[in-house]
């Protein structure tokens, strides 16, 4: 499941007037605020579909259960968490959703409290028995003890668990050694429901921004017991939440349809704050649709189409109204020189270009035989390994130029990240990698021309991958770069579920993939050379003492220089012992058909559809 952006330069130094065009406002009705003449009734009767293509397949939409990043495009439109993020807010900027109000925090960061808005219902199940089904502040209390629950195998566990709420980390070893089901009656002291409505957390050290966590509706987004019993084993497919929308129809790894909730409550477009001065585009769709209510469309359909030529050739034929993240094969016919192509402008496209809160990288297993481990020849291995990948030439050539070389862990947008920060994360060099192995006896010692282990045996690495067209390129670039220094590497191709399973139970060796951001917070990316978060976000599984003990300093510190000095330290750490190679932060360029209007990519939040509307005339305007 992790995004800081900002606009292309041209958008940014567009007058308003031009931006309000683009969201489909003139500049007259903007300077008074009126509303757009009403729609003709044949575009106001049909429902209003938004259509587009993920390009990897979702595993199901139990929140508790899933950690991928496209599950988690869809469960935030069906579950709502206590909070969210302001969609037209640069920078971020928290809000209450189901909360009647911002937290309250005593006791050095120890204790919050929360207060729910009444009246806010789940979406209809039979599970109810026709019964409407209020949301309640034990809705919120059960679904974060089901993270607890060994049964559940939630992957985001290790994020409650290091939260410290005063009694569930003990509850859940309990459970665990004895084997016993989880008793989700037993009072928690550090997550309790006072009444009806307000919810209380309690935790053992200071945390200056647990609320940025439950802020996270794909995954802490609230679920009914009721629900959660009804199917038993069969959660991923019957999602039930409070949210704008509702899931109609599902085919695995092919389909998803979901329609608006018809039973959703009164929210409006106006509750969002008035973006900055200087954020054009954010005036003009605060001008565009204030006081519309939510959600604006009728139903979204996703398909899944992993080759980047399919799915762009269906989105130029006019069979999507969205192209999420335009393939970086196709970037150059699309964006030439940073601006849109003449012909999509003709035909009435949006683009919009971001800068990614993600990161690329490598990642070495730190527990296999082969790359793992703490000695300096293991970490002149993962350091050769690294200084021989030409990661300019995949950013430039794959990814044509639509990435920056990474240097650290962290990402941009998120605490932890300084661009001014340079190190040997994106070095290439080769005659380093060489002298590297040379030193610490990874020779070819029976002749063959292939390096082996100093003690004599064959040295093959191994990586994950993937099949498509595209990442057969970067593989091929780093095959040919490993083979340069004597290195032979053969990929393991499986579909990327698969390979997120086996790298969730350390069965990998190597394996090339990517992340994002989901809060503005960098102890996320630090979570991933912590050993508490094994199993979890450590994909690396990593473990040093002296990086554990600075993860738990930043977890408790305010945000500061003190805390700001700790990234640092471990962006040293990262570099020294590259359990990761960190290869490159992403730009993201989508492009919406003219129908389709309305859309800001959000920055560490993935709930979008709710804000963006279908206009049938709009299109139909560009029609030859």
């Amino acid at each position: 499941m992790i995004r800081a952006r900002r606009l292309l330069p041209n958008l940014r130094g567009a007058v308003l007037a031009s931006l309000l065009a683009l969201v489909g406002l003139g500049a007259a009705q903007a300077a008074d605020g009126a509303s757009l003449p009403a729609a003709s009734a044949a575009s106001a009767s049909a429902p209003k579909v938004l259509r587009y293509a993920f390009r990897v397949a979702e595993t199901g939409f139990d929140p508790a259960k899933i950690s991928d990043l496209y599950s988690r495009m869809v469960t935030p439109h069906m579950f709502e968490g206590l909070y969210t993020y302001d969609q037209l807010a640069r920078p971020a900027r928290m809000k209450p959703l189901t909360a009647a109000a911002m937290p309250e925090s005593a006791d050095d960061y120890k204790l919050w409290t929360v207060k729910l808005r009444p009246g806010i219902y789940f979406t209809d199940d039979p599970a109810f028995k026709g019964k409407r089904r209020e949301l309640t502040a034990e809705d919120y209390v059960y679904s974060i003890k089901r993270f607890a629950d060994p049964a559940v195998a939630s992957p985001a566990w290790s994020e409650v668990e290091d939260l410290e709420l005063v009694g569930l980390n003990e509850y859940h070893q309990q459970v665990r050694k004895a084997g016993r089901p989880f008793d989700y009656d037993k009072p928690i002291e550090g997550l309790r429901a006072l009444d009806r409505y307000t919810l209380q957390f309690r935790t053992k050290e200071t945390r200056p921004r647990l609320m940025e966590v439950f802020a996270q509706g794909d995954l802490y987004g609230a679920v009914a017991r009721e629900v959660i019993e009804a199917y038993p084993g069969d959660s991923m497919a019957h999602p039930v939440g409070t949210g704008p929308f509702v899931l109609k129809q599902w085919r695995r790894s092919s389909l998803m349809v979901l329609e608006r909730n018809p039973h959703y409550r009164e929210r409006f477009y106006d509750q969002e704050v008035d973006p900055a001065p200087d954020d054009a585009e954010g005036q003009a769709l605060k001008a565009r649709f204030k006081g519309r209510r939510l959600p604006m469309i009728d139903r979204v359909e996703i398909g899944i189409i992993e080759e980047n030529q399919p799915r762009w050739l269906s989105f130029l034929n006019g069979e999507y109204d969205f192209i999420e993240r335009t393939p970086e094969d196709f970037i150059s016919q699309a964006m030439p020189n940073g601006k849109l192509a003449p012909n999509l402008e003709k035909q009435g496209k949006h683009a919009y270009r971001t800068v990614a809160s993600d990161v690329l990288f490598t990642v070495f297993n730190m527990e296999d035989p082969l790359v793992g481990g703490y000695t300096p020849d293991k970490i002149a291995l993962r350091r050769a390994i690294s200084l021989a990948m030409d990661v300019d030439r995949e950013l430039r050539l794959v990814r044509r130029g639509q990435a920056a070389p990474a240097q650290s862990l962290y990402m941009p947008g998120t605490t932890g990240y300084d661009p001014a920060f340079k190190s040997d994360m994106s070095s290439f060099d080769p005659a380093r990698a060489k002298a590297l192995l040379d030193m610490y006896g990874y020779v070819d010692k029976d002749g063959d021309g292939w390096r082996d282990l100093p003690d004599g045996r064959p040295l093959v690495l191994e990586s994950l991958t993937t099949p498509e067209q595209f990442q057969r390129q970067i593989d091929e670039i780093y095959q040919k770069n490993l083979n340069a220094i004597g290195l032979r590497i053969a990929y393991k191709p499986a579909k990327w579920p698969e390979n997120l399973k086996a790298l969730r139970a350390g069965r990998y060796q190597v394996w090339a993939l990517a992340t994002s951001a989901s809060k503005p917070d960098g102890q996320d990316s630090l979570a991933r050379m912590y050993s508490g978060q094994i199993g979890a976000q450590n994909y690396a599984r990593f473990r040093l003492p002296a990086v554990d003990k600075l993860y738990e300093e930043a977890s408790h510190l305010p945000d500061g220089p003190e805390r700001n000095r700790i990234f640092d330290e471990t962006k040293r750490y990262a570099t020294a012992y590259m359990p990761y190679k960190y290869r490159g932060h992403r730009f993201i360029t989508d492009i919406a058909q003219p129908q389709l209007i309305g859309y800001r990519r959000p920055q560490f939040w993935l709930n979008w559809w709710e804000y963006v509307d279908i206009d049938p005339d709009a299109a139909a305007k560009f029609k030859h």
